[in-house]
């Protein structure tokens, strides 16, 4: 009787191996990121987020900024698992009211338009984390910087930190060395950290951030000093606004690198990048070569963009970028 079954068996063996291939092909098995991970399942999921980025920038250039800062504030936490786009319920305390984050990362609900779309294309197969990397990457691209190829494949947590968020995001008075042992923490050099500190060539910040700053600190340009405490006096006025670099502050370009050597650096841990410390050269170098600043802030987007959370955190492909299925 076994010796009938055994051909049977090896019909059903070879046909879970072909469908295990199959599987892989279309959802590579062996975890790791890959640029092709949606060749198959969702071909057309980078034209949705750029088209909806380009979309989101046209009609507010500040929000290419935040989309950037979002992926950093994700994959900074426990790996880009996009843990940080949960909402906080009456039993779930997410990362949205960390120190770093309230009041501060903006962009929610443009990940949430580009998720809806995405969904409606190809339901159940891009990861918000995926989203959020390629979104970042569009961000910077459609601001006038360089682009690259986004490794895919990522996972949604179903868990997030805000603990975890306060103690691993880098504050505005971190400083030099604390900003190097921050990124080499998570195997990031100081090298991609000057890189990756150069998204502040676009955005804003809060008074509230850099007070202490403009009204304390020696190293800082007089007249730049003077213009700043116009709209951010010494009390009142938190949430009052200015560009990282009032230069160019909307265009991604090495303006931010000048401005450190000039003491214009709005924020105290980005004059700690030019203050007579070991970043100091590959500021010079920065700011008198805009190509190699741009190659090095696309390998260390892609290099940050490789922090994966811990082999035993629960992940899913969220339906909502907001809430866990």
């Amino acid at each position: 009787m076994l010796s009938h079954r055994r051909p049977e068996m090896g019909t059903l063996l070879a046909r879970s191996l072909a469908l295990l291939a199959l599987l892989c092909l279309l959802f590579p098995c062996n975890g790791k990121l890959s640029t092709k991970f949606y060749a198959k399942s969702c071909p057309g999921v980078a034209t949705i987020v750029r088209s909806a980025m380009a979309q989101a920038v046209a009609k507010e250039p500040r929000m290419g900024a935040s989309v950037i800062r979002l992926f950093f504030h994700d994959c900074f936490v426990n790996g880009c698992d996009a843990s940080i786009l949960l909402d906080d319920t009456p039993t779930f305390t997410g990362e949205k009211n960390a120190g770093a984050n309230s009041n501060s990362v903006r962009g929610y609900e443009v990940i949430d338009a580009i998720k809806t779309q995405v969904e409606a294309a190809c339901k159940g197969i891009v990861s918000c984390a995926d989203i959020v990397a390629l979104a970042s990457r569009d961000a910077v691209n459609l601001l006038g910087g360089p682009t690259w190829n986004v490794q895919l494949g990522r996972k949604d947590s179903r868990t997030a930190s805000q603990s975890a968020a306060n103690a691993n995001l880098p504050g505005p008075g971190s400083s030099a060395a604390s900003l190097v042992s921050a990124f080499v923490a998570k195997g990031l050099s100081a090298r991609d950290m000057t890189a990756l500190s150069g998204a502040h060539t676009v955005g804003r910040a809060r008074c509230l951030f850099f007070r202490s700053r403009i009204y304390t600190e020696p190293n800082i340009n007089a007249t730049f000093a003077a213009a700043r405490q116009q709209t951010c006096p010494q009390t009142g006025g938190d949430g009052n606004l200015a560009p990282f670099d009032d230069q160019t502050p909307d265009a991604f370009d090495n303006a931010y690198f000048r401005n450190l050597m000039a003491q214009r650096g709005l924020l105290h841990s980005d004059q700690e990048l030019f203050n007579g410390g070991p970043m100091d050269a590959q500021v010079r170098k920065y700011s008198g070569n805009a190509g190699m600043f741009a190659t090095d802030f696309a390998k260390a987007m892609v290099k940050m963009g490789g922090l994966m959370p811990a082999a035993a955190t629960p992940t899913e492909v969220r339906l909502n970028c907001r809430k866990v299925n």
